[in-house]
């Protein structure tokens, strides 16, 4: 294998040996993590065991609940519970250099105060005890915290890494020369035992999954700074960091880039700020005094990509492209804005991950004698940490990704906020027109698969037949999933119902055709995309009726719409007043997350606990909802 650092051989340095003992073991919780190794018997407990929840309360990170197995042998080696929070850097396990960095970090990124806010000391806690974390509470004010910590996570578990394979390296080299006097082979017999596997079947160790080219920017300058702060200031140090300007010219600020416009709503503002292409990957080498950028992905430390950049990175089974190896090691993974994913294209990331950790194609040179026990045996997903950010909870695919995907040994850690009325969506309706909310009924033993087809059923049964008589003309019909986009385009199509359409793939002259036909009242219905409001946010005007064919990702893109049907956005038609006009979600009980989000707790509660023989249907106006 080649060398996980390639130089001149040269002394150890106090930054190198810092954290470790005699014997090369760091005494915290990076240690106590990877240097756990398991029987068999022990992995299969941790598949096939229940495990214990229990609900803690943080003063800054609030409310989240706590998972992990407990049962049997296994929990002999299980991390230390959370107790108190986290309240000081020192309490983090941070590395020296990251620490004096933090101060003018943290001014970079445009925050008020010098240091770690106690929301980031808090977040950096649970990151440090390697748990599987899902925050679902990520935001334009705390956005940039939660990168700089995560950025610190990811900058000290490499440099951890790497002053345990220096010191390693030193000691076996060590033992090579003092027996070469006296023959035999004082390194082999070093290497021969488990003290010194530090390593994994490839190098790099981060993963860091972001949506467009702006955020990978910004989180490379976010590490530039963690590392050497102000590189002006370094003196006599002699700082590198190559391949910058390249980086700066391909996902920094475009010249050419359009303004977004100033009507569009401040949250899209921000989002679509900078650099958006979703089709990028760039892999970060580290040393201790340099940043190489652009590097092969078998001599990278960090990797950054897009879903669609890796996944072009991976390709398929029989493409030429196809390979899969610079994933086998990976021990941290963060997605940071996965609800973004959801609008680009989700397959994408489902295809990441099922590459993540697989058995390698080739060798790449690996020494075997150095490679964690528990990589030899496959067991790596087991020990990857995946720490999931989103702008929002509501999504079934997030937290059914979430759980999927997270093997941790440690166990995992979600956030669960109490949605009060003044953050429910429905409270950000100004209007006064009825707000109708309809449960689908589901049959026995029902799964999520299934439920798209009793909703479909449900919808062209129950619900289509009372919007189309002519009173109710005028009627957007909101749809989330694409799929189910096509599955009612097609049956508008078969049964002759007047309508137009709208998605992320209608061209712009189309979209203003279906637009003005739709406001003059030249089309019955009109088919409108999740997508594609999200990625353009245009006020679609006379909307008389709406429709949501199941609750929206994003719980403002609710109040948003709603308020849309502002009576000055109606013409010179009718109506005249709002209760001619109404708005209908239909949900399931798998959309418990969207409802919060949307009413509240405790009336998603009240809607999710009707018995089958109370009613299904819910009417609220914007001043009765708590």
């Amino acid at each position: 294998m080649e060398k996980f650092f390639r130089g001149k051989k040269r002394k150890i340095n106090d930054e190198e040996e810092e954290g470790a003992t005699k014997s090369g073991q760091h005494d915290d919780d990076f240690s106590a993590h990877f240097n756990a190794n398991f029987e068999a018997a022990d992995i299969e407990l941790l598949k096939d065991s229940e495990r214990c929840n229990r609900t803690l309360n943080w003063p800054a990170l609030g409310t989240f609940v706590e998972s992990k197995v407990v049962e049997g042998h296994f929990s002999k080696q299980s991390t230390a519970p959370l107790e108190k929070p986290f309240t000081i850097v020192d309490q983090l396990q941070l590395k020296s250099m990251l620490v004096e960095n933090i101060g003018k970090t943290m001014l970079s990124v445009g925050e008020q105060q010098p240091a770690l806010s106690a929301f980031q000391t808090e977040l950096l806690g649970l990151m440090s005890s390697y748990r599987d974390i899902f925050y679902a509470e990520r935001n334009d004010s705390n956005g940039e915290q939660i990168r700089v910590a995560y950025c610190l996570h990811a900058l000290n578990h490499i440099l951890k890494t790497r002053s345990r394979i220096l010191a390693h390296n030193s000691k076996i080299n060590q033992g090579a020369a003092a027996t070469a006097d006296g023959g035999g082979g004082g390194g082999a017999l070093l290497k021969s035992g488990d003290a010194y596997r530090d390593q994994g079947l490839t190098r790099a160790k981060v993963l860091i999954v972001a949506p467009f080219r702006q955020s990978a920017y910004q989180t490379v300058n976010t590490m530039i700074s963690l590392l050497f702060a102000d590189v002006k200031d370094t003196g006599s140090r002699r700082i590198n960091i190559m391949n910058y300007k390249r980086f700066k010219k391909e996902f920094g600020p475009q010249e050419d880039e359009p303004p977004v416009g100033a009507k569009k709503p401040d949250d899209y503002k921000r989002l679509f700020a900078g650099n958006i292409d979703d089709s990028f990957r760039i892999g970060l080498s580290l040393t201790k005094r340099s940043l190489k950028l652009y590097t092969d992905f078998y001599s990278s430390d960090i990797i950054i990509g897009s879903p669609l950049g890796l996944r072009l990175a991976v390709g398929a089974q029989g493409e030429a492209e196809y390979d899969h190896d610079f994933l086998s090691s990976i021990e941290v993974v963060v997605l940071d804005q996965a609800d973004v994913f959801l609008m680009q294209n989700w397959e994408h990331l489902l295809h990441i991950m099922a590459h993540l950790h697989r058995r390698p194609r080739a060798d790449h040179g690996v020494d075997y004698s150095r490679v964690k026990l528990w990589v030899l045996e496959l067991w790596a997903k087991y020990y990857c940490q995946l720490v999931l950010f989103s702008g929002t909870a509501s999504s079934s695919l997030v937290n059914a990704f979430f759980h999927q995907h997270s093997a941790n040994w440690a166990g995992k850690v979600v956030g669960r906020a109490e949605v009060g009325p003044a953050r429910a969506a429905i409270n950000h309706v100004f209007i006064q027109c009825p707000q109708i909310f309809q449960r689908v009924p589901l049959p026995d033993g029902c799964t999520l698969a299934d439920s798209a087809d009793a909703r479909f059923d449900f919808f062209v049964n129950s619900i289509l037949p009372k919007f189309r008589d002519s009173l109710k003309v005028r009627t957007m019909i909101y749809v989330p999933s694409y799929f189910d986009f096509v599955r009612l385009r097609n049956y508008f199509r078969r049964e002759d119902v007047s309508f137009n359409q709208i998605c992320e793939y209608t061209k712009a002259g189309k979209v203003a055709r279906a637009r003005h036909m739709f406001y003059t009242g030249g089309r019955h219905f009109l088919l409108f995309t999740e997508r594609y409001h999200f990625f353009n946010r245009h006020t679609i005007k006379g909307i008389r009726q709406l429709i949501f064919y199941e609750p929206p990702t994003y719980p403002h893109f609710y109040s948003e719409l709603v308020n849309s049907m502002h009576l000055s956005n109606q013409g010179k038609k009718l109506p005249t007043d709002y209760g001619a006009m109404s708005a209908t979600v239909l949900f399931t009980r798998f959309d418990a997350h969207s409802l919060v989000s949307l009413v509240g707790s405790r009336t998603a509660a009240s809607l999710l606990s009707q018995s089958a023989a109370s009613t299904d249907v819910h009417m609220f106006l914007t001043d009765n909802v708590g």
